[in-house]
């Protein structure tokens, strides 16, 4: 094996997966176990006003995306993915979990009607 930009690449994005995975675990842990909603739906680093009612999303946004990135990882160091195959899946999972909190985010902040200036 010939070491080029390619294969340093190929290394970085399968060393990321491994705290890529710990956090999004770890962060539906917290919210499912210990029951901490502190980082439910942010938006500027600041909670919804009412984080516990987003909480039960943004668990199974991170439990699935975690759960994913976890088996992709399984399945690389078992020799049963190509690079094509689990970095398309690497990726779009990276892709969907940031979508999909982004999009929890802007809907917990949301404030309808007018508003007091």
């Amino acid at each position: 094996m010939v070491f080029d930009v390619s294969v340093a690449i190929t290394w970085i994005l399968f060393l990321a997966l491994f705290p890529i995975a710990f956090f999004w675990l770890r962060r539906a842990w917290r919210i499912g176990a210990k029951r901490d909603f502190s980082e439910v739906a942010l938006k500027g680093g600041v909670s919804p006003e009412n984080p516990a009612k987003y909480a039960p999303y943004e668990l199974a946004i991170n439990l699935i995306a975690g759960t994913v990135i976890a088996t992709v990882i399984v399945l690389i160091l078992l020799g049963r993915l190509d690079y094509s195959t689990w970095s398309a899946i690497a990726g779009s999972t990276i892709w969907c979990k940031f979508f999909a909190s982004f999009g929890l985010s802007r809907q917990a902040h949301v404030k309808l009607g007018r508003q007091p200036k």
